[in-house]
Formats: structure tokens, sequence, C-alpha cells
């Protein structure tokens, strides 16, 4: 650098003062830079005084009257003395006609992709006439107390017929048989997959509890204790629930060799119904004897529940399901000697919702997309029913109902993507249904700005 450039710095007693710069205890040989200013050339008693002062008025004199005029001017007028119109397009007309067909021609496409979906905002909702898939289920066993079906996230279809377990592709239709199960009277009772879909775990009617692996066709684990048939299976990350007719609830920590972790005995009947709420934390379980027990995931093993409810009419609980979008919401279905369906709120441990059915109820789906919930079901006060049925939430008003199969529903399940749910019967059939639809038009605004700016990157 420069010797000539160099700065002097004068240190005075008062260095911390705001008039140090404007006294010149630092003086500079050059005017300083326009990225990097030199600091001695600011009115520091001025910036001072703003930043303390709240009363007196201070003024630029380098802001005066005749400088506003100026900029007024400057920013209102062109050099020619005509207004001054700012961010104005101009484009030729021509453009501009071009510019409407184009968005004009947008909006019709997504008028055309709306309707192709058969949803429109405010629209009704409507249950389709017939299934759009049926399969044959030969040997399925027509029991109330079983789980014989589950879809997992990897699109495969499991579902117990006979004393074997088979695989369905629902990307390819290919169809796999994974095991079948040895001994007399002896055979699957509740499938379920893991969170993952990476493992499928099997209780079978004399206690045998598995665990499997869909790629290699291997049985990774088996677990015990259990004493009679399992009804009911759930999956809560590496844990693994189990229901039994011993009347017990086991958690299974899969990762340990040693995997049960706590026991519960509070059904004084089979445990035929369980699930973990979406979070986790709660699980509710359902038993012959008409109780719902709720229980917190952190306190199982001291056996004590968050509530009990007995409001089925003593009819088996083995339908139950987790609201997807109120967590502590919790729909239950009753049996025979009910037919109701009821909404919980387990927050207050109160029920908001009974509906009478007046038929068994064997299963129950949540819309993912509708604020609805499907119920399947079976032996009615009337006769058998066999439908399955719509209702919206939270009126829960039916929106609808369907008869297809010859006899009652034993389980349903739903896809991946929440858009289609199959129903196993006691008639030897699995029906797909089309039935929750795809997601609702909230905003068709938000849709077309979408649309445009994916064309306008693909023009560019």
């Amino acid at each position: 650098m420069d010797q000539s450039k160099k700065r002097v710095v004068q240190l005075q007693p008062d260095w911390y003062s705001p008039r140090r710069l404007h006294d010149s205890p630092t003086q500079y040989e050059f005017l300083g830079d326009r990225f990097i200013p030199n600091r001695s050339l600011m009115n520091l008693d001025q910036a001072h005084c703003l930043l303390t002062n709240k009363i007196k008025e201070v003024h630029n004199p380098n802001f005066g009257k005749g400088y506003r005029e100026m900029l007024r001017e400057s920013l209102t007028l062109d050099s020619e003395g005509r207004p001054f119109r700012m961010l104005v397009f101009r484009g030729s007309p021509k453009s501009r006609r071009k510019w409407n067909y184009v968005i004009d021609e947008m909006r019709r496409d997504i008028d055309a992709e709306v309707l192709s979906n058969g949803i429109k905002q405010h629209e009704s909702r409507r249950l389709p006439t017939k299934e759009v898939k049926v399969l044959d289920a030969p040997k399925i066993k027509d029991d109330y107390y079983v789980n014989l079906m589950d879809w997992g996230k990897n699109n495969v279809l499991a579902v117990a017929l006979g004393s074997a377990l088979y695989l369905w592709n629902a990307e390819n239709q290919e169809v796999k048989k994974l095991l079948e199960v040895q001994g007399d009277n002896d055979y699957p009772t509740s499938v379920a997959w893991s969170e993952k879909a990476t493992s499928l775990a099997i209780g079978c009617m004399k206690s045998k509890l598995q665990i499997w692996d869909p790629e290699t066709s291997k049985c990774i684990r088996s677990l015990g204790g259990h004493q009679s048939r399992i009804a009911a299976i759930a999956w809560n990350g590496h844990t693994l629930t189990t229901g039994s007719r011993d009347r017990s609830i086991i958690n299974h920590d899969v990762r340990v060799r040693n995997s049960p972790t706590s026991r519960i005995q509070a059904h004084t009947e089979e445990v035929c119904g369980l699930k973990w709420s979406s979070e986790g934390n709660v699980l509710a379980s359902g038993g012959n004897e008409s109780f719902i027990y709720i229980w917190e995931a952190s306190k199982m093993s001291s056996s004590n529940f968050l509530h009990r409810f007995n409001a089925h009419n003593q009819a088996a609980v083995k339908a139950l399901a987790w609201c997807p979008y109120q967590f502590n919401v919790l729909a239950s279905g009753g049996g025979t000697g009910d037919g109701c369906i009821k909404i919980w709120n387990i927050t207050g441990g109160t029920c908001t919702h009974s509906i009478e059915t007046k038929a068994q109820i064997c299963g129950l789906e949540w819309n993912r997309h509708h604020k609805e919930i499907l119920s399947g079901h079976g032996y009615g006060n009337s006769g058998v029913q066999n439908h399955l049925c719509l209702w919206k939430y939270p009126s829960m008003t039916k929106v609808g109902e369907i008869n297809r199969h010859g006899r009652r529903v034993i389980n349903l399940s739903q896809s991946p993507d929440g858009l289609t749910v199959v129903s196993a019967g006691g008639d030897e059939t699995l029906r797909f249904w089309e039935i929750f639809g795809p997601p609702r038009v909230e905003n068709s605004a938000s849709d077309f700005e979408n649309l445009l700016s994916f064309k306008t990157s693909l023009i560019r």
C-alpha cells in the first residue's frame, strides 16, 4: 500500500464518543471508496441526534424544497414533459391476443382434466354401481373374528385362503403363494404388513406367530406367547402387537431375541380388534365382551389403560379405525347385537356420534381424500345385509350403499394411494371398489397457476 494513503490515528480520551470522527481524531489523505466510504466524511452528530432525540426534528440542508420538487418531476414526468408510467406492458396488440389465446387454451385443458376425473368443486359424491375388479377367493374363512387381508405400501395385497397365504401384486396382477400352514385344523387367522411393507406378520389358529420376508419367501422369525387363536395384529414401528382368544395382548420388539416387552390381560373375552394411531402413541383394542380399551404406548407395561368404553350393547368390537385428519378421533363398529358405528373423542373420553346401521359391522375404512368413512356389514336384524355403506363425516349421514356380495363382508382394506378399497366376502370373492375417488379440487385457481407455470417452463 502506498505510504501516502496511510491513515494517521490520534487516540483521544473520549474515543467512544460519536463526535470523535467529526472532530477528526482519524484523518485520511484520500476521500474514500464508493463501496467502503470514508467514515470521517459522515455527519455523526446528526446521526446520533436522530437516534436519540425523539422531539427535535433535524433537517438535512442538502434535502431542501428545491431538491424535493426536482425529484418529484423526475419521477412523474419523462424527458419530454409527458407523464411517466412505470412497469407498463409495451407489447404489440398481436402478441397480447396470442397470449390470451394460450391462457384460454390452458383453462380449457384444466376444465377437461377436472371433468375427466368426475369431480367438480361442491359436486355431490356418487357411489360406483359396480366393482372395478373381482378376484376369486376360494376357501376364505367366513368368520367374523378373523382378519385375513391387508394391503401394504408396496401395493401388494396379502390374503389368507384356507391354510395358505397368497400375495397379489396390484401393479402387474401377479399372484404368489407365500406359505401354507401345516397341521390339522391350523390356518392363518390374521395378517398385517409392517409400516414399510418389508415384512409380513401372520398369526394362526393354533397360536403360531411368524414374520415372513416377501422378497425371499422365507420365514425370518417365529414368536411365542399366546395359547390360542391370534385374531388381530397391528404394527407400530418395530413393535408388533397381537391379540388372542386367550384374552391377552402382547407387544413384541422384533429387534431383540426375547421379543415380548409387555403382556396385558384386561379383556375378559377374545381380543378381535387392534389398531395403533397414526402417531403411534395410542393403541385401541376391541374385545368380544364389547369393551374398547385405549392404551398409551408409554404406559402399557403397567397395564393401566387411558379409557375403557362399554357402549356397544354387549356385542363384539372388531372394526376399529383411527381418523387420518383428527388424531384423537376413533371409529368403532359393533357386532350383530349392536350394529352401531360410534365415533369417540379419546381426549375427553366421550362418544360424539352413534349411528345405528341395523347390521353387523365387520370393517371400517376412513377416506383419506374426503371426510367420509366406509363400513362393511354382515348379519342384520332383518336378515343378512352383506353391503357396504358410505357415511359423511362429521354429520354421519349416509351417502349410499352397495349390495354386490352374496354373503357377508368379512374384511376391508385400502390401497396405498387411498383411492381403492377391497372387500373380502364370505361368497369367496374379493371385490375392488373405486369408492373413495380422486382428491377434491379445492381451488381451481391454484391448479391453473401450477399448470400455467409448468407449460411456461416447457415453452422456455
